[in-house]
């Protein structure tokens, strides 16, 4: 985003005042500098094949091994020159290097301090096995622990995340950045033995594999994504009264998810089953779709199919996970009143029910051929209307405390390219046809 708040600024600013901090050296310590200059060139030179690798993110084992080889300054300048030279996809480009920068030199210089406090040097130095894993993995802890909780505070400024968020990135990051540390400790222990720096060195070696391996499955998961984009690029030229009904979905679908503090792996699934709700309806005949007046029983039941269709279409796409259970569910009411299979209460999927407010909602505060958009407000009025009957009450108060916070701010409109012109509500048209 290129606007970023002022308090996120603000926030930012205070979190590189504490790198500089960081970064200056007791008078007292001596600073093996050509270790520093050796480490900083080989973290700036994994960073630059990282931006022409995306999806690759930042490569920790140099930073963790300049942790356990050098003091806490030392350790911390390592991250400086690769971290402001690194790729930023977004805007504001420089203040997101800034940050990055200032954020890596502080978990580095922490991780170094709890290193060295706990007698992790020494350890190194004498290839104390088992014990040197326990002053390296209290590092790796505090580490990942400090990158989790600044991102968490600069997307509650920024973007507004709940700050219980944080434990959910602290979880998800800690394997991978535990798999890093070890081969930086590895890397340590190799340049402290007789063997010198260069054996070191070959440590990263399987570290690159496993580095383009995960690249690879990136790449696949984009490429997946580009089919999603396809499937509902279709479902918007095929039913043109809803044209953008589907990106807002996901947005409200993913605002529901956050306020319930889901972690924000279930939080992306959410927003492509928000995405993905309706693409079951490249299956319904389009003269159906854009009929304007009443549906007969018989054109109800095959609209009805729309769901079904729709899981058939997404089942083989693995990394969906519970987004598929959404497609085929979120018409399902509470009562047991809705379809493909009439399901109660806590047998429908919390992703179903998370879509299913999403969908109303959006197709309340839609302008649509036959009618006008309602105001946010009377939107909600309905859905608490409708909550326990129709509607998970959990997910409606979810979506209302959301929009309290973050207003509505839909990225499209249904109506933003040719304003239909107001119609009567036609009798029989139900928003089974959202």
């Amino acid at each position: 985003m290129e606007a970023v708040p002022a308090r996120a600024r603000a926030y930012v600013a205070g979190v590189v005042v504490l790198a500089l901090i960081c970064l200056a050296p007791p008078p007292s310590v001596r600073t093996p500098w050509w270790a520093v200059v050796l480490l900083a060139l080989l973290y700036a030179g994994c960073e630059r094949a990282a931006a022409r690798r995306p999806f690759t993110g930042t490569f920790y084992p140099v930073l963790l091994a300049g942790a356990f080889l050098l003091p806490p300054p030392a350790a911390a300048l390592v991250a400086l020159p690769g971290a402001l030279l690194s790729r930023a996809a977004q805007r504001p480009r420089r203040l997101r290097r800034v940050w990055r920068a200032a954020q890596l030199v502080v978990g580095v210089w922490l991780a170094a301090r709890v290193h060295g406090a706990l007698g992790g040097r020494d350890a190194v130095v004498h290839a104390d096995f088992p014990y040197a894993l326990v002053p390296a993995g209290a590092a790796i802890l505090t580490f990942c622990l400090v990158l989790s909780v600044l991102d968490a505070g600069i997307r509650t400024l920024a973007e507004r995340v709940p700050v219980r968020a944080w434990q959910g990135l602290f979880l998800r990051s800690l394997a991978p950045v535990a798999v890093q540390g070890l081969a930086g400790l590895m890397m340590a222990v190799l340049w402290r033995s007789p063997y010198g720096p260069v054996a070191a060195l070959l440590v990263l070696l399987p570290m690159c594999v496993s580095w383009w391996v995960f690249a690879q499955y990136h790449r696949e998961r984009a490429a997946h994504q580009a089919t999603i984009r396809a499937l509902v690029q279709a479902v918007d030229i095929k039913d043109g009264y809803t044209r953008g009904h589907s990106e807002r979905v996901g947005q409200a679908s993913m605002m529901i998810a956050r306020e319930l503090a889901m972690d924000e792996g279930r939080v992306e699934v959410l927003r492509f089953a928000g995405i993905l709700h309706d693409v079951g309806k490249l299956g319904v005949p389009t003269r159906l779709l854009r009929k304007d007046g009443p549906l007969t029983p018989e054109e109800r039941r095959v609209i009805e199919l729309h769901p079904e269709y729709g899981h058939e279409m997404v089942r083989g796409i693995c990394f969906l996970g519970e987004a598929r259970a959404a497609v085929l569910h979120h018409h399902e009411r509470l009562d047991g009143s809705g379809y493909p299979y009439g399901l109660r209460g806590s047998q429908i999927p919390e992703s179903a029910r998370v879509v299913a407010v999403a969908d109303a909602f959006d197709a309340m505060t839609s302008t649509r051929s036959y009618r006008r958009a309602r105001p946010v407000a009377a939107a909600l009025e309905e859905l608490r209307r409708c909550a326990g009957t129709q509607f998970d009450p959990a997910m409606v108060a979810a979506l209302v405390r959301a929009l309290g916070r973050h207003g509505w701010h839909p990225a499209v409109t249904a109506d933003e390219t040719r304003p239909p012109p107001p119609r009567p509500p036609v009798a029989g048209r139900p928003e089974a046809r959202r």
